[in-house]
């Protein structure tokens, strides 16, 4: 299907049969020191800068830096943003966890890091049980669950890539992935031929670029991510909403933000 003809919520389709990038999210651990700082504050700046889809983290100040789930949720909606989705983990606060993030009326529950450890395929099937069980949880509150991976997902046990344990072993239907462009590319894999092997399994995404000699992330046009092709195969994965993430800056992180907002406007997809 032509990207185009689609019409994802990020992708606005021009009369030249084009497409610009449009409602763009980010990832709130993005400028984390800023939100501890100033919560309220950082968000204001965010709205003026254009973003308008947003993903919380946990911080030392709780998973909403101190705000309450509709605290954060009227001051996100009066400042023309949503809170899509938020990262969080699978432990003894669970249940208020999911509670908390349904009064915040987000769509996705995204869980950050395996809950379990181990690299093997064993464990990994126990983190699919899990999964699936916190995705009924999920459900029953109205919201979606997903895992977001990072660099390890990717080794392998007996040949078998230990990400993809994780999505054979669960409901295609239940539990999402929050597919990290950059690690998985900095893995030496390809997004894409994830996006062709499990279709629709993606609905979100961090876009970041990534420095392949430092192993760290960096400003949109200055790494090995190939950002324009990612997002000319987002119908391929059925991408709802991205959130550009930056963990690294040669700089001030909201400089850094600002960059990689303008490079995305610049783009005809």
């Amino acid at each position: 299907m032509a990207l185009g003809a689609l019409l994802l919520p990020n992708l606005a389709a021009t009369a030249k049969g084009t497409a610009k990038v449009n409602n763009v999210g980010i990832q709130l651990y993005t400028v984390r020191k800023e939100m501890l700082a100033d919560a309220v504050g950082t968000l204001k700046q965010l709205a003026n800068i254009g973003y308008k889809e947003l993903e919380s983290a946990r911080s030392e100040k709780g998973l909403y830096y101190g705000l309450e789930p509709k605290e954060i949720k009227k001051i996100t909606e009066d400042l023309g943003m949503t809170l899509r989705s938020g990262h969080v983990g699978i432990d003894k606060d669970w249940e208020r966890t999911v509670a908390a993030a349904a009064e915040t009326g987000q769509d996705y529950l995204i869980c950050s890091s395996l809950p379990s450890s181990g690299q093997t395929v064993s464990n990994y099937k126990h983190v699919a049980d899990t999964f699936s069980k916190a995705a009924e949880d999920c459900k029953k509150a109205g919201m979606i669950f997903g895992y977001h991976n990072h660099e390890y997902e990717f080794e392998k046990e007996n040949g078998q890539v230990l990400y993809d344990v994780l999505l054979d072993e669960t409901d295609p239907e239940m539990v999402k992935m929050e597919l990290d462009l950059g690690w998985v590319i900095l893995t030496g894999n390809d997004p894409v031929t994830y996006f062709n092997k499990y279709p629709g399994r993606f609905p979100l995404w961090h876009l970041k670029d990534m420095d392949k000699t430092k192993r760290e992330s960096t400003e949109f046009g200055k790494g090995a991510i190939d950002i324009k092709r990612m997002l000319q195969n987002a119908d391929k994965s059925a991408m709802k909403y991205f959130f550009v993430e930056q963990e690294e800056y040669a700089g001030v992180a909201m400089d850094s933000v600002k960059h990689n907002y303008q490079y995305l406007q610049k783009l005809s997809i």
